[in-house]
C-alpha cells in the first residue's frame, strides 16, 4: 500500500508541475501579444508564431515545470520509501525468517495466507516457493515421461530382436509375442489372432497363440470375419480399449479364485499401408496409460511388417517350390522324352543292324550254305546257288515244280516221310546228318536242318531247308591226314602234356637233339631249357597254359649239352569239354640261320654306323640344297618381276610389239598391236606369226611384214629400221617402219618387232 502510495506522490508532483507550465505558457503568450499589440485569437497565435523559434520559446515553460514537477515528486517518493521500508523491515522480518526457513527445508506445502504479500521480499519469497512447486512438477513430469521413453524404447528393441529371430515360423513367433507381452506390459491373458484369407474361401480369424488365456467361447480357435470385437477392431482398422468390462466377457482364473479384468486392449496388426494381418489382444487389471497403448500399437505395427515379410518369404518359397518342382517335372519329362527318343533311336538302329544282319545272314547262309524253301506240299518253292551246285543243277527252271522225294533216295525215304510229317504239322525241326541226290544220281552228305516256318497265326507256311556239304569234309579229312604226315616229316613236331611232361616227338626233333624215344620218358620241356632262361619260359609256359599261343625262337639244348634254336609256334588243343588235351610245338631248326644272323647283326652295326654318317651328310647336302633352291626361286622372282616391269612398260608404249619364240609362236602382243591390227590380246597370244598374214600375202615378196618373219631363225634382218607394210584385221595394207630385235639363250630364241605407223609419225 505504501509503494502504490509512493508513486501516486510522483504523478501528483508531476501533474502540478504540467499545470504550472501551463500557466507559465499562458502567461508568455499573453505578454507576447501585448507586445505586439495583437489580441488574444488563432489567428493573433499564428502571427506570433511565424518564427519556429517561437514555439520552442513558448513550450520551454511547459517542460521546466514538468520535469521539475516530476524531479520534486521523484525525491519526495524517496523520502517516504525510506521510512516505509524501514517500518516494514522491522515489522515483517518474522515472517520472512519463516518463510526463509521453511524454504531451506525444501518445504514449500505450505499456506501463505497467513503473511503480508504487500511485503516486497515476502511477497517474492512466496513467488519463489510457487516457482520451485512448479520446477519440481515440471522436473516430475520430464521425469516419468523420459521413463516412459526409456520403457517404450527397450521394449520396442525387445521385441524386435524376438521378431528377428523367430521370423521364419509363424506360430513360435506368436507364441513368444504373447509370453513376452504379458509380462512387459502387466497383462494377465493375451491373445493373437491371425487372418487367414485362403483362395476359393471365406475370410476368417485364427487365434494361433494365448498365453493364461481360458475363453471358452473360442474353443474351436477360429471366428468368422468381423465377429466380436476382434473382427470389429480388425475391420475398421483400429484400436479398442475398455476399462469397463462386462463380466460375462473374460475371467482370469488363479489359485485364489476368478476376477474380471479391469481394461481390455485390442491392437489391430495393422502396415504402414493399412494391411491388417490379425490382432493382439490384452486383458488385464490394470488401467492402461496412452504411452502403454501407443507401445502396444507400435509392436502390433513391428508384427505386421514381420508377418508381411514373412507371408511374401513363404509366398517366395512357395512359388520357388512350385517352380523348382515345376523345372523338376520339365526336366524328368525332358529326360524321360529324351531316353524315349533315345530308345526309338537304339530300336531304329537295333532294327537297322538287325535288318542289316539278316540281310547279311541271309547272304552269308546263301555264300556258305546249301538253303532251299519247300511248300507244305513238298514242292520246291526257292533254291540258292549252292543247292543247285552241289545237286549238280544249272539254273532254276531245271528244279521248278520238284518235290522233296527227288532229291531223296528211296533207301531213306521211309523214315524221312515220317520227319515230313511232322514238320508239316508244325512239329520239332530236324537237324542231323542226311544224304541227298545229285542230278546225275550221286550222293552228297550233309549236316541237314529242317525247320517250319510259321505265318503271323502260327500256323505253317513253309518249309526251310539248310545244309553243309560234308562230302568235301570227308576228303578233306583224308587229306588233312597226309598233311599231317608230311609236316611230321618237314617241320619239328613235338606233344606235350599241361605241365610240360613230353607227350609225343617226332623223328626230326629226336634227330637234331640226339635223342632216344627210350631216353624222353618221365622229361619235361624244362629240362631241355638253359639254367639261365628256365623262369622265363616258365612264364611263358604259364601264358600258353591260359591259352595264349606263342610263335617265337626258342633256345633247347641236345643230349652233348649244345645249343639249339627253334623258331616254331605252341598251341593249344582242346578236348569236347574245353579243357586242354595237350600242347602242340611246329616250328623248324634255325640254329645255322641264327648263327648267320649274329654275323650279320655284327656287319649290320657297321652298316648302321656308315649308314648315320651317310644321312648326316645328305641332311647337310639336303640344306644346301634347300638353301640353294630358295635362292634359286629368289633369283627367279627377281626375273619375274623383272620381266613383269618390262611387259608392262612395253604394254603401254606407243610403237606396236610383237614377240615370238623359236617356234614361231606368239608371246607377246600389246595394247598398241591391238589397234593397229584390230585383234585382241587373247585372240593373238599363243597363236603362230602366219596368224597375222593373209594367204595371199604369205609367198610375196618385198616390203611385206611376212618375208622377214618367214625365215626369222634363219637369218633375220635386225636392229635396222625397214620401212615395210602390214595387212589388218580388215584387209587393209598399212605402211609401218620396223626394227627387229632378237634374243637367245641356249637354244631358246626371241625374237621382238617395234612396229610404228608411218602415219602417226608424219603428223
Amino acid at each position: 500500500m505504501a509503494l502504490q502510495q509512493n508513486k501516486h506522490i510522483v504523478l501528483s508532483y508531476t501533474l502540478m508541475g504540467i499545470l504550472a507550465g501551463f500557466a507559465a505558457m499562458t502567461v508568455y503568450i499573453l505578454i507576447a501579444l501585448s507586445a505586439q499589440n495583437l489580441n488574444f485569437s488563432f489567428t493573433s497565435l499564428i502571427i506570433l508564431n511565424q518564427n519556429p523559434l517561437s514555439y520552442a520559446l513558448e513550450i520551454m515553460p511547459l517542460l521546466g515545470f514538468t520535469i521539475t514537477g516530476y524531479i520534486v515528486g521523484k525525491l519526495q517518493r524517496r523520502t517516504i520509501l525510506t521510512l516505509t521500508t524501514e517500518q516494514a523491515q522491522t515489522s515483517n522480518f518474522d515472517d520472512i525468517f519463516d518463510i526463509t526457513e521453511r524454504l531451506r527445508r525444501g518445504e514449500t506445502e505450505f499456506t501463505v495466507e497467513k503473511y503480508d504479500r504487500n511485503d516486497e521480499i515476502i511477497n517474492s519469497l512466496i513467488n519463489l516457493r510457487d516457482e520451485l512447486i512448479k520446477t519440481k512438477k515440471e522436473e516430475e513430469q520430464r521425469k516419468r515421461e523420459d521413463e516412459q521413453r526409456h520403457w517404450t524404447s527397450e521394449g520396442l528393441a525387445k521385441f524386435g530382436a524376438i521378431l528377428r529371430e523367430h521370423n521364419e515360423d509363424m506360430q513360435i513367433m506368436a507364441s513368444e509375442i504373447v509370453k513376452e507381452i504379458v509380462r512387459y506390459v502387466d497383462a494377465k491373458q493375451a491373445a493373437f489372432f491371425l487372418v487367414k484369407d485362403e483362395e476359393d474361401k471365406e475370410k476368417t480369424v485364427s487365434q494361433i497363440a494365448t498365453f493364461a488365456y481360458g475363453r471358452k467361447k473360442f474353443t474351436d480357435n477360429n471366428l468368422k470375419w468381423g465377429e466380436g470385437l476382434i473382427g470389429a477392431c480388425i475391420i475398421e482398422k483400429k484400436s479398442i480399449y475398455m476399462k469397463d468390462v462386462p463380466d460375462s466377457y473374460v475371467q482370469i482364473t488363479s489359485g485364489l479364485g476368478k476376477a474380471s479384468p479391469r481394461s481390455i486392449l485390442i491392437v489391430p496388426l495393422k502396415t504402414d499401408n493399412q494391411i491388417v494381418h490379425g490382432a493382439l489382444e490384452l486383458a488385464s487389471f490394470k488401467v492402461y496409460e496412452p504411452y502403454e497403448i501407443a507401445f502396444v500399437e507400435s509392436v502390433a505395427e513391428s508384427i505386421a511388417s514381420t508377418i508381411t515379410s514373412l507371408l511374401n518369404s513363404m509366398r517366395t518359397t512357395a512359388l520357388l517350390a512350385e517352380s523348382q518342382d515345376a523345372a523338376k517335372e520339365l526336366v524328368e519329362k525332358e529326360e524321360m522324352m529324351r531316353k524315349t527318343l533315345h530308345e526309338m533311336r537304339e530300336l531304329q538302329i537295333e532294327a537297322a543292324k538287325q535288318s542289316e544282319e539278316f540281310v547279311s545272314f541271309t547272304n552269308s547262309v546263301n555264300h556258305t550254305m546249301i538253303r532251299a524253301e519247300y511248300s507244305i506240299d513238298g514242292v520246291l518253292k526257292y533254291a540258292n546257288t549252292k543247292f543247285l551246285d552241289i545237286l549238280g543243277y544249272n539254273s532254276n527252271r531245271e528244279v521248278e515244280g520238284k518235290v522233296i522225294t527227288d532229291f531223296i533216295s528211296e533207301k531213306d525215304r521211309g523214315w524221312f516221310d515220317e520227319i515230313w510229317h511232322r514238320l508239316v504239322s508244325g512239329g520239332k525241326h530236324f537237324e542231323g546228318d542226311m544224304k541227298h541226290l545229285t542230278k546225275d544220281g550221286r550222293d552228297v552228305w550233309t549236316i541237314a536242318t529242317y525247320v517250319s516256318v510259321r505265318d503271323q497265326y502260327g500256323n505253317p507256311e513253309k518249309i526251310l531247308f539248310l545244309g553243309i556239304d560234308t562230302t568235301n569234309a570227308k576228303k578233306q579229312s583224308l587229306d588233312y591226314e597226309g598233311q599231317i604226315n608230311a609236316l611230321n616229316h618237314s617241320s619239328l613236331k613235338a606233344e606235350f602234356y599241361r605241365d610240360g611232361r613230353i607227350l609225343e616227338f617226332n623223328k626230326k626233333i629226336l634227330d637234331i637233339l640226339n635223342y632216344q624215344t627210350e631216353g624222353l620218358e618221365g622229361k619235361k620241356l624244362f629240362d631241355f631249357i638253359p639254367k639261365e632262361e628256365k623262369i622265363q619260359y616258365q612264364e611263358l609256359w604259364n601264358n600258353i597254359v591260359r591259352g595264349i599261343p606263342y610263335e617265337g625262337r626258342i633256345r633247347i639244348l641236345d643230349v652233348k649239352g649244345d645249343m639249339r634254336w627253334l623258331y616254331g609256334t605252341f598251341s593249344v588243343v582242346r578236348d569236347m569239354y574245353e579243357e586242354i588235351a595237350k600242347i602242340i610245338f611246329i616250328g623248324n631248326d634255325i640254329t645255322e640261320q641264327h648263327l648267320m644272323e649274329e654275323q650279320n647283326r655284327q656287319q649290320t652295326v657297321k652298316l648302321r654306323q656308315q649308314e648315320e654318317e651317310l644321312q648326316e651328310a645328305q641332311r647337310q647336302l639336303t640344306k644346301k640344297l634347300k638353301q640353294s633352291r630358295e635362292e634359286m626361286k629368289q633369283q627367279f622372282r627377281e626375273i619375274e618381276t623383272v620381266k613383269l616391269l618390262h611387259e608392262k612398260t612395253l604394254e603401254g608404249m606407243l610403237d606396236a610389239i610383237i614377240t615370238i619364240n623359236q617356234d614361231n609362236v606368239i608371246e607377246f602382243f600389246n595394247k598398241a598391236a591391238e589397234e593397229l591390227w584390230g585383234y585382241s590380246k587373247d585372240e593373238i597370244i599363243g597363236k603362230d606369226i602366219s596368224f597375222l598374214m593373209p594367204e595371199k600375202y604369205k609367198e610375196f615378196e618385198g616390203d611385206y611384214i611376212g618375208t622377214f618373219f618367214s625365215s626369222t631363225l634363219d637369218t633375220p634382218l635386225v636392229n635396222t629400221r625397214i620401212e615395210v607394210f602390214i595387212v589388218d584385221k580388215n584387209e587393209e595394207q598399212i605402211s609401218v617402219l620396223m626394227t627387229l630385235s632378237e634374243a637367245g639363250i641356249g637354244l631358246r630364241y626371241r625374237l621382238t618387232a617395234f612396229i610404228q605407223r608411218i602415219e602417226v609419225e608424219l603428223f
